[in-house]
């Protein structure tokens, strides 16, 4: 199975969870799950459920699909250059 998408999808939550000031313990909480599996998750080492993701979003508060509108780690991105991203896809 290729996993780039378990690294893409962990990538873009690490991005929305930091953006939003939180560890992974209190997005855990948050969400219901063990900061551990949060980290698991970010490094795109567990094949979440989609039950999963939409109780991460939720505490995230953003939509599900916005954890689908990833970006590669490396770019540079200002808040502006993502809105429209998230626009055009």
């Amino acid at each position: 199975m290729n996993k780039k998408v378990l690294k893409q999808v962990g990538a873009r939550v690490r991005v929305l969870r930091k953006e939003r000031g939180l560890s992974q313990e209190s997005l855990g909480e948050k969400g219901g799950f063990h900061f551990s599996y949060i980290g698991q998750v970010e490094r795109g080492e567990k094949n979440i459920s989609l039950l999963n993701l939409a109780k991460i979003a939720e505490a995230l508060e953003v939509n599900l699909i916005q954890l689908f509108a990833y970006y590669e780690e490396e770019m540079e991105l200002t808040s502006l250059d993502r809105s429209v991203q998230e626009i055009v896809e």
